[in-house]
């Protein structure tokens, strides 16, 4: 079954309704709402790379408001066990038997503050939950149900004390952006508000969890022609090909792309995805998989440019108006 255009429609005013509402709260962001919109959309996480005080545990609430879903917030630090995330198995002597306690992680948003302050082991704790939706103790199973996204944050200026996100990990993230600053007139609506000490308490809720899963699933529908598929390969693999490229991008980084594109497309009122989507999607959606040999990053390469070369080199597919549904 592909997305019809009155399902687009809808799906578009859905979107651009929830991307308004959550800017009440997230001012002169609009760009970075509508990119952690498409990745709950498309089931996935995402990873905020940013100074502290630009908003993203603000944006991180006032998005669990919109879906009428849960907000937790963890913050990662050096003595932060495991267990302190998924929750922990408590002997009930009453009972006679374990009973399970679930951790923070089992909320609709999840904002993992500074994940890379906590160790590895620590950190490696969100891969089952982010890849499977569900968390594994003693032997069992708990899923954390729909909708479910990881906000992870890190610091780029402040490393001391810090770990490394291995590449396994990055790739769990389906997108990677930052908030930024806000420009001066939203820095001057934000002081005049400055009263206010959690603007997300005003937001109110638009969909319901149960809404959103429907949203996703509608997104899934969308219609994505053979050529792009085989664009994305191509650009797939002439992301490893690059010789400044230690890691290029992985496969599940290119079903990332297609994923995330598909709800690209929904939310600007197509039923249908254009080569444009997938160029827009480039920069969030691969540039955190992209490692550099190190004597290219001594050189100054970053993965945007080999990125940007890519998308250069590779034509994109002429779409006919019957290949889309039009």
């Amino acid at each position: 079954m592909t997305m019809t255009p009155d399902q687009a429609t809808w799906f578009a005013s859905t979107f651009d309704g929830l991307v308004a509402n959550i800017g009440r709260a997230v001012l002169g962001k609009p760009d970075t709402i509508r990119l952690v919109l498409t990745a709950l959309l498309a089931d996935g996480h995402i990873l905020l790379e940013d100074a502290p005080g630009t908003g993203k545990t603000l944006l991180a609430r006032a998005l669990a408001a919109s879906v009428e879903g849960s907000h937790s917030r963890i913050q990662f630090t050096p003595d932060l066990l495991p267990s302190d995330v998924t929750g922990v198995s408590i002997f009930d002597q009453r009972k006679a038997e374990f009973e399970f306690h679930p951790g923070p992680v089992f909320a609709s948003i999840v904002l993992a503050d500074e994940i890379n302050r906590a160790s590895p082991k620590t950190q490696s704790a969100l891969l089952e939950v982010m890849e499977e939706s569900q968390v594994t103790v003693d032997g069992r199973p708990y899923p954390v149900g729909r909708p479910f996204m990881v906000i992870a944050t890190q610091n780029p200026i402040e490393q001391a004390g810090t770990y490394r996100l291995p590449e396994a990990q990055l790739d769990r993230f389906l997108m990677k952006t930052s908030m930024g600053y806000p420009d001066i007139a939203s820095t001057i609506d934000i002081l005049a508000g400055a009263a206010t000490r959690d603007r997300s308490l005003e937001v109110q809720a638009i969909i319901t969890p149960a809404a959103t899963a429907e949203m996703a699933d509608l997104a899934s529908t969308v219609h994505l022609d053979v050529a792009l598929l085989e664009y994305v390969a191509r650009l797939t693999e002439a992301s490893r090909q690059a010789p400044e490229v230690r890691v290029g991008v992985s496969v599940r980084g290119a079903v990332s792309m297609v994923r995330a594109a598909r709800v690209w497309a929904a939310a600007q009122g197509r039923h249908y995805v254009v080569p444009d989507d997938i160029k827009d999607l480039v920069g969030p959606v691969w540039t955190h998989r992209i490692i550099l040999e190190p004597e290219a990053e001594f050189s100054g390469a970053v993965p945007e440019s080999v990125l940007g070369r890519t998308l250069s080199e590779i034509p994109a597919p002429q779409m006919r108006a019957q290949s889309v549904g039009v």
